[in-house]
């Protein structure tokens, strides 16, 4: 049985440390944004709805007045919806460190089901400005904390300074998989592949099921050995919010960071089409029923706001907790986190 952080904290001088040094880390992130003039913001992790992706389970609560009237209630999974809000507001350079939950995650030592996260929005910007937000935010932070951008994680160095190395998803699939994209592109295609590479395959998982169980499996691990490594340009069918690539429609323009195999972030270059974003959301709603799971309506307020109008733009979420492991050379977010989830439920 695991003892205690707060148990901890009394005979363990490397606990305390690292726990100090998370405070100075959310300082530095502030410090950061604050001279890159973003204002930071505060929205509600307690919605009406929240947000549509097939693959996350919100915590459904009930919220009920006095006299005793209920709505339905959620804890956000991302605060991604309201700060898009505030874009269509007029606000131009935004972010917000917040907690947010998912349920029926994978609770393993990366994973907790209440997290840190971090967004940021910029006005017209594209996902590449975002790119090059996010690794000098990390130098930033590694300088400010460690003093250097030459860390150790896990017995083995890792650069933190930019430029960071980039890969398509295509590319990442064939350069660390063997696996060219076009050999893919259908379910029938996926399933004989991951059946001749003795994968448990079902007849009725989704092709995007399948291709993320071969890039968990056989490309992350692989990810960012040296320098952490942006992967970019997902297939279009996994990212709903994010705008189609004018390069190859079968791509969205979304990236993500992985560093020794740990993702760090999800970004896009944001779509702003009212009615677009409608219907994908539409169809992210037919595919949660279809998976079984919650079924809730798309949130008409977010629509509301994109219907106003919003600039083009590119936006970012970030693991705190996950980051905080990195810079801190631990492979267990316990060790980075007050209270971790276990020591208040048992789920033996």
């Amino acid at each position: 049985m695991h003892q205690p952080n707060w148990h901890r904290l009394k005979t363990d001088p490397q606990l305390r440390h690292k726990l100090e040094k998370r405070a100075q880390i959310v300082r530095a992130i502030r410090e950061y944004f604050w001279s890159q003039d973003f204002i930071e913001t505060e929205t509600p992790t307690l919605v009406h709805v929240p947000g549509m992706e097939p693959y996350l389970d919100p915590f459904k609560t009930e919220l009920r007045d006095e006299g005793g009237k209920r709505a339905d209630a959620y804890l956000i999974t991302s605060p991604e919806y309201a700060m898009k809000k505030l874009l269509a507001g007029g606000m131009e350079r935004i972010f917000q460190l917040t907690r947010s939950y998912r349920n029926r995650e994978t609770l393993s030592t990366q994973h907790s089901p209440e997290f840190t996260i971090l967004e940021w929005y910029r006005a017209n910007a594209t996902y590449e400005d975002i790119m090059r937000d996010t690794e000098e935010l990390v130098a930033y932070i590694a300088r400010k904390v460690l003093g250097t951008t030459h860390v150790q994680y896990q017995g083995k160095p890792l650069e933190l300074a930019p430029p960071w190395k980039r890969t398509s998803f295509a590319a990442a699939l064939e350069q660390y998989a063997g696996v060219r994209y076009d050999e893919i592109e259908t379910q029938a295609k996926l399933q004989a592949l991951l059946r001749k590479r003795s994968y448990r395959v079902s007849d009725t998982d989704d092709w995007d099921t399948l291709v993320l169980q071969l890039f968990v499996q056989e490309v992350e691990p692989k990810l960012g050995q040296e320098q952490p490594e942006i992967i970019f340009d997902y297939p279009a069918s996994q990212a709903a919010l994010a705008t189609i690539s004018p390069r190859d429609a079968r791509f969205a323009q979304r990236f993500e960071v992985y560093a020794r195999g740990i993702e760090l972030c999800n970004a896009f270059n944001e779509l702003t089409d009212a009615a677009e974003q409608r219907r994908r959301l539409e169809e992210e709603r037919k595919l949660r029923q279809q998976l079984g799971k919650d079924d809730y309506p798309v949130d008409e307020t977010f629509l509301a706001a994109l219907e106003t109008g919003m600039p083009p733009a590119g936006g970012n979420a970030l693991g705190v907790d996950r980051l905080a492991m990195l810079l801190l050379d631990t492979d267990r977010m316990a060790d980075i986190v007050w209270c971790p989830w276990f020591e208040m439920f048992d789920l033996s």
